[in-house]
């Protein structure tokens, strides 16, 4: 039900059901929102976890904590460099479960300078949107598998932002990927498009495959290092927008709610599949522009990343 602020009210610890059984994948989890979200799943009871990042001792020192928390969940942590694909598919290799029941795609980097990943692609692009694609791809077969078993709940969710609204006219300049894209307000459309990306490419799996709930999310401004490593000016940027909209500057355990909501959180009757939602459950695809809800737009997107993956690997 809506609180008086028109959000959901949602309670991690009252409103997740158990999870036992489950397998779950997260992308960035050593900080910030990702392991906001699994110190909450590991409560739940979660079969498996496995999660990315680049630091291996962060991952060992996460594990090492959600043994104390519970110690009957599994926990694998998958060293992933976002910026070069054949460490992502290295990853991804390390999946041995032949079941996945929620993929969270949820690491990001934003208003980084300009440069190139490793496979040549626009930095920022590369890491918020192809390695995840690359990952959705690969982790695309046990999904599928898993949404044949009965009273299966299959999800794949996506972290956006707000600032998706910052992409170029056409949605993403394809023809200068492999350049730093660094021109008059770069720092800005390079965040924007790889931003539209998240939510176009989710939407579009959506539709191919829907047996599979798809959902992007915005999760609110948040006190992570996303933000706090943000010049003043980044700042100030970042804070007024939101603030014109009406949305606050949360910590770590409020601005994972909205993730974890539609992740576990939300009946599957409470969603709709290829939805853009923010915080807490307010589905928002009546805020969406032309390009954001094109389908025209969306087999673009699609047909250059499935080239752009199968160049490189």
């Amino acid at each position: 039900m809506p609180s008086m602020s028109g959000l959901v009210n949602f309670s991690p610890e009252q409103d997740i059901p158990r999870l036992d059984g489950k397998v779950i994948f997260v992308t960035g989890g050593t900080a910030g929102l990702g392991k906001a979200s699994i110190q909450a799943l590991v409560k739940r009871g979660a079969s498996h976890i496995y999660f990315t990042g680049r630091n291996t001792k962060a991952g060992e020192a996460l594990i090492s904590e959600m043994k104390q928390t519970n110690p009957s969940v599994g926990l694998t942590f998958l060293e992933m460099d976002f910026l070069s694909l054949a460490s992502v598919k290295k990853g991804c290799d390390r999946f041995v479960h032949d079941r996945l029941d929620l993929l969270m795609c949820n690491a990001g980097i934003m208003f980084k300078p300009p440069a190139l990943s490793q496979d040549g692609y626009e930095a920022t692009f590369a890491t918020n949107h192809l390695a995840h694609a690359l990952i959705i791809q690969e982790l695309l077969p046990a999904l599928l598998k898993t949404a044949k078993r009965p009273n299966s709940d299959v999800r794949l969710i996506s972290l956006t932002s707000e600032g998706w609204s910052g992409h170029p006219k056409e949605g993403v300049n394809f023809s200068t990927l492999q350049t730093t894209q660094n021109a008059l307000l770069g720092k800005l459309t390079r965040y924007g498009q790889s931003k539209l990306a998240n939510i176009v490419y989710t939407a579009e799996v959506a539709r191919r495959y829907p047996q599979i709930m798809c959902v992007s999310v915005h999760p609110g401004v948040v006190k992570t290092d996303l933000v706090n490593n943000l010049s003043f000016s980044e700042k100030a940027l970042v804070y007024g927008a939101n603030f014109l909209m009406g949305v606050t500057l949360m910590e770590e355990h409020q601005g994972c709610l909205s993730q974890l909501w539609v992740a576990t959180g939300a009946r599957r009757d409470q969603l709709v599949n290829g939805a853009y939602y923010r915080p807490v459950g307010v589905m928002s695809n009546s805020d969406l522009d032309n390009v954001a809800t094109s389908e025209e737009f969306a087999t673009k997107l699609w047909t250059w990343t499935d080239d752009a993956l199968a160049k490189v690997l």
